[in-house]
This record gives C-alpha cells, sequence and structure tokens, in this order.
C-alpha cells in the first residue's frame, strides 16, 4: 500500500469539497485505533474516519458504520465535549509529511468564539492524535507518551504541541533529478529516490524506476543520467499534478496494492471513483476478512487439530501396509520349517536350514520360539501369513475411509476460507456437528439466523448459474435442485464448490460454459492461479458416494476446461450481498 503524504493530500482534497464548512454532528470512537467524525453540510452528511493505526494508517471519507461500545471511550466524550456542533473551518497538511490539521469554530464555556484543532499525525509508530486549544496547548491525545519515553515530542494534556521534525529530503515537484542521479548514493535507481525524496512511498519509488528506467530493480550506473532524469521529472510532474486513485487487485478483485500513480510493476490496474472510495473498499474487506477470521478459529483449529491427527494415523497405517507386502516370505520360512521338522527339538531358539526357494539353496537360519513345539513353530509362521494377508485388505480399507475423510475435512477448511458471512460460518459449524466433529450447542440458547441461499449470478447469454457456498448446499443443489440435464462444473482435483447451469432443457452457449467453468475456478482451492482445468459434465453422470461426506462426489464421463477466475461477476455478488436486507 501507498498511504504516502501524496495521497493523503489527495484525499484531504476530497475532504475539503465535501466538509469544508460543514458542523461535527455525531463523534463515535468504535475502537481503540478508530474515530469517526459525522459531518453535516449543506448539501449532504459526510463520515471522516481517522484510524491512527500504526500497522495501517489512515484518513478518509466512509461509507462504513461500524458497530459502537455500549460505553464511549473517555477520548470520544472529550471530543463529544469541545467539538460537538463545531465547523469546519480549515484543513491543513505538513509539507511532504503524512500530518494533517483541522481548525473547528467553536464556543469556549463562557460563549465565546474559539478555534480549536484536531491534529493528526499518521506516520508509523508515532501515529496519534490530538486536540489542541487556541494557544496550541495539547488538550489531550489519543495516545500519552510522557516525558521519560520522549523528551522532544512528549504527548501529555496541557504540554505546548510539537510539531513533527521536518522532513530534511527534497520536494518532488523540484527536483533536479538528472543533479540527484550524478550525486552518491544508493545504486538501485528506487532506493535512490527514496532516500532523496520526501513524501513518496517505496511502492511510488519503484514505479518512477519502472518508467523511467524499465525495471523497477534498475541501477543508476547502468542508466543515461540525462534521458533517466528527464523521464524521472516527466513522471512525477504528471503524477503529482494530476494524482488519481489506482490500485492492483488480485484475480478475485481485492484491491492488493494502492497508489496516486498507475501501478504497472505487477501489471493491469484499475482507476477507482475515489481516493477514499478506494480506501473505503480496500479496508472495509480487509476488515471484514479479519473478522470473520477470528470468529472462525476456534472451529478451524479443531478441523486442523482433527487433519493432523487424521494425516499422522494414515500415516502410520501406510507404513504397517508396507509391512504386508512381505508377507510371502513368512509362507515360505513356514513351508522350510514343515520340510525339517525332523531337526527341531523344542527349546531351540534357531535353526539352520537349506532355503529350497533359493536357486542356490543357501543355508539359513530360521528364528525360534523356545516355548513352542516345532509344529507351532511352523505354524506360527503361516498364522503371521495369514494375519498380514487380512492385514493388507482391512488396512487398505481403512486407509481407503480415512483419505475421504481427510479430504472432507480440507475442504471444510477451503469453506471456511470463503465464508464472508456469520450465517455461512453458521452452516459450516452445523454441518461438523451433524458428522460428529463438533459438540452441539447443549445448555445455549439458539438463535434463529436466516437460512443462507446459494449465490446466483447470470451469464451473459441468460442462463441462471448456481454456486454452493459449502458442503452441504453443494449436495443439495446436486442432488435436490439439479434437473438431471443441467451443467454441473467442478474445479479438478481439488476441493471447491459445485457450479450449476440451469438450461430449462436447451444446451447452454459456449461463453454461459466458460463463464460457470471461471466461477467453478474461482469458488476453489486454485482461486488466484491461472490457467485453471475444471471439469465440465450433466448432472445425471454426478454421483454420491456410497456412505460418503457431504459434497464428496464422483463422475466418469466428462470434458475438462482450461480457464482463469470470473472476477468481473464475482465481484457483482460480493457487491449485492453487501445490500441490508429488507
Amino acid at each position: 500500500m501507498a498511504f504516502d503524504a501524496v495521497f493523503l493530500s489527495a484525499v484531504l482534497t476530497e475532504v475539503r469539497e465535501k466538509c469544508l464548512g460543514g458542523r461535527v454532528d455525531k463523534i463515535h470512537q468504535p475502537s481503540r485505533d478508530l474515530l469517526i467524525l459525522h459531518i453535516r453540510g449543506r448539501e449532504s452528511r459526510e463520515k471522516l474516519l481517522f484510524a491512527p493505526n500504526p500497522t495501517a494508517p489512515r484518513l478518509h471519507l466512509t461509507s462504513v458504520s461500524p458497530e459502537n461500545p455500549s460505553e464511549p471511550p473517555m477520548f470520544c466524550m472529550l471530543l463529544r465535549k469541545h467539538l460537538l456542533g463545531a465547523r469546519l473551518a480549515e484543513i491543513t497538511q505538513l509539507p511532504m509529511e503524512r500530518a494533517a490539521f483541522f481548525v473547528f469554530d467553536c464556543t469556549d464555556e463562557m460563549g465565546y468564539p474559539v478555534q480549536k484543532t484536531l491534529a493528526a499525525e499518521l506516520m508509523g509508530r508515532t501515529c496519534n492524535l490530538y486536540l489542541l486549544d487556541p494557544d496550541g496547548r495539547i488538550i489531550d491525545c489519543l495516545r500519552r507518551i510522557g516525558l521519560d519515553e520522549s523528551a522532544r515530542r512528549a504527548a501529555l494534556p496541557g504540554l505546548k504541541y510539537q510539531l513533527p521534525e521536518p522532513v530534511e529530503k527534497r520536494d518532488p515537484r523540484q527536483a533536479d533529478y538528472p543533479a540527484l542521479l550524478r550525486e552518491a548514493g544508493a545504486d538501485v535507481l528506487a532506493d535512490r529516490l527514496m532516500d532523496a525524496l520526501g513524501g513518496l512511498s517505496p511502492l511510488v519509488c519503484r514505479e518512477a524506476a519502472l518508467y523511467a528506467a524499465g525495471d523497477v530493480d534498475a541501477r543508476v550506473t547502468g542508466c543515461d543520467v540525462e534521458i533517466t532524469g528527464e523521464k524521472l521529472g516527466r513522471f512525477f510532474q504528471e503524477n503529482l499534478n494530476h494524482p488519481a486513485p489506482y490500485y492492483y487487485a488480485l484475480p478475485d478483485g481485492t484491491p492488493k496494492q494502492f497508489a496516486f500513480c498507475p501501478i504497472k510493476q505487477y501489471g493491469d490496474c484499475q482507476q477507482a471513483e475515489s481516493f477514499s472510495a478506494l480506501l473505503d473498499s480496500y479496508y472495509t474487506l480487509r476488515d471484514r476478512k479479519d473478522a470473520m477470521r477470528q470468529k472462525s478459529q476456534s472451529v478451524r483449529k479443531t478441523v486442523q487439530n482433527l487433519c493432523t491427527r487424521l494425516s499422522r494415523k494414515l500415516a502410520i497405517q501406510e507404513k504397517e501396509l508396507t509391512a504386508t507386502y512381505d508377507r510371502e516370505r513368512l509362507r515360505q520360512l513356514g513351508d522350510i520349517l514343515t520340510a525339517n521338522l525332523h531337526r527341531i527339538v523344542k527349546g531351540q531358539t534357531k535353526v539352520a536350514c537349506e532355503d529350497f526357494y533359493d536357486e542356490n539353496m543357501s543355508l539359513i537360519e530360521i528364528p525360534l520360539s523356545p516355548t513352542l513345539s516345532p509344529q507351532g513353530n511352523a505354524a506360527k509362521f503361516y498364522k503371521d501369513y495369514a494375519r498380514m494377508k487380512n492385514a493388507e485388505k482391512e488396512l487398505t480399507h481403512q486407509i481407503a475411509l480415512g483419505e475421504n475423510e481427510l479430504s472432507y475435512l480440507k475442504s471444510v477448511l477451503e469453506e471456511l476460507n470463503r465464508a464472508g458471512t456469520e450465517g455461512e460460518l453458521e452452516e459450516i459449524r452445523r454441518e461438523l456437528q451433524e458428522g460428529g466433529y463438533l459438540r452441539p450447542d447443549v445448555g445455549r440458547r439458539k438463535m434463529k439466523s436466516a437460512k443462507v441461499s446459494p449465490m446466483r449470478f447470470e451469464s451473459t447469454d441468460g442462463y441462471p448459474i448456481t454456486v454452493g457456498r459449502n458442503n452441504k448446499q453443494n449436495e443439495e443443489l446436486t442432488f435436490k435442485s439439479a434437473r438431471k440435464d443441467d451443467i454441473w462444473c467442478h474445479a479438478s482435483k481439488v476441493h471447491g464448490a459445485h457450479v450449476i447451469i440451469s438450461c430449462n432443457g436447451t444446451a447452454p452457449t459456449d461463453d454461459t460454459v466458460t463463464q460457470a467453468a471461471q466461477l467453478a475456478a474461482f469458488y476453489s482451492e486454485a482461486t488466484g492461479g491461472q490457467n485453471i482445468p475444471v471439469d465440465v459434465t450433466t448432472v445425471k453422470q454426478v454421483k454420491k458416494i456410497p456412505n460418503g461426506k457431504p459434497g464428496m462426489v464422483i463422475y466418469h464421463t466428462y470434458k475438462t476446461v482450461i480457464c482463469n477466475p470470473y472476477a468481473d461477476i464475482v465481484v457483482d455478488e460480493l457487491n449485492a450481498e453487501k445490500k441490508p436486507e429488507s
């Protein structure tokens, strides 16, 4: 990500257009590092989000409404006391720094007009929010820093606010790039730019190197100073004067990197509607995934432990099965002892006999049990041979059952990775409870939850396409909802969703089959990859494995197509899920 000073400057431009002159209507603090100011303007109401989080600092307009705690934190109460009803009069930014200052027209305790400032510092470990009085003294701050921690920039109520240390770097808009390249410094061009220029992130510096020298790892010693310098100047002039919200997305449409300039180092990039909308979608989706990961952690841990235990058990059974392959030698030793019973006396621990199964009739020593008779020792070898023979048959059966169960549990893990709502997670939990993998919720009042429906799409040719969210839905789609002549798709040899094309007695077009296969590739373990094989057949060719786990099927007549995930309609589906239910 590249939430640098230039990106912040572009965000502040959007905030000024929509919030300047507006009044603070509400103030919420959903978590320690998240503050939202509701600002009522002349034409609209906006929510201004501050996130002084050291791991992901940001500031932007938002449309989300996080759940608030039952009791607001002290800092939130303080801001309500001083800023509720205040008018946002001015927004400024420190040059080449991720620090913004919001000046509010307020009234003091006596009713006189005063100006108070909310200072947002979004610089890594030093992230903080300060409320300053008209004299620049700290009324309070989000993170208090004592004098023993920082004598230069202590953050305590009553102290004079100290600006961050000025950036001792050059302004990218005014730098002499040919001269910069002639100076001593890092040989990697991106590192040279990062060391010399202020307000830029490593991502943007790599993009500048790619634009000017054709490689993100280009070396200063290997480029023409004048030509490369001229290109660097052009790159920064164009993008600093006309910044735009670009982002690089994964195949599933999730933004992975963002910046104020085109991101070419990873391939094609896209442009968002606005800087705030880009940050909102990126962090909302990330927070949503983090929340689901935390909620599914206990179930995930249980399933992972079951997979580990089952894998260990299968390894032991495989080793035991391999040992049964040498059982023929036990029968041979029994034959040799039977032929030499006259040479054995009870109490012997071994006997030397000719091995008539060896063409050279070599002499071998056969171990004996001194407590058994000669006939008993021979019978023991035959008994061990029969036991190994039966063990091979039983172990082969048990290994097959274990492999099927392990495959099922891994498919549940894949479902947990795809679960996007609490309803989906609850269905997976119920599935595991019905299978005996989780204990039923005894004594806990069950909350009535709406049944989660399968995902539904429509091909460009108008054919309905349905995708199962979990194993139970996969089974219901394939064996209850779908017609026998409908088309069934599944990513080949990996866990994934069952995808059904509802044909209604007609033959679907090649484009429809391709789009369904792309959905099957996306909703599988292979998502994020390229050239994913997907098996396509009719529903009547798919059979449920006898006594198999939910969603486990077999099929023999099919064709395989190679495709990539279909991100566009997946994104549409995800967006549709966010709409509130009526």
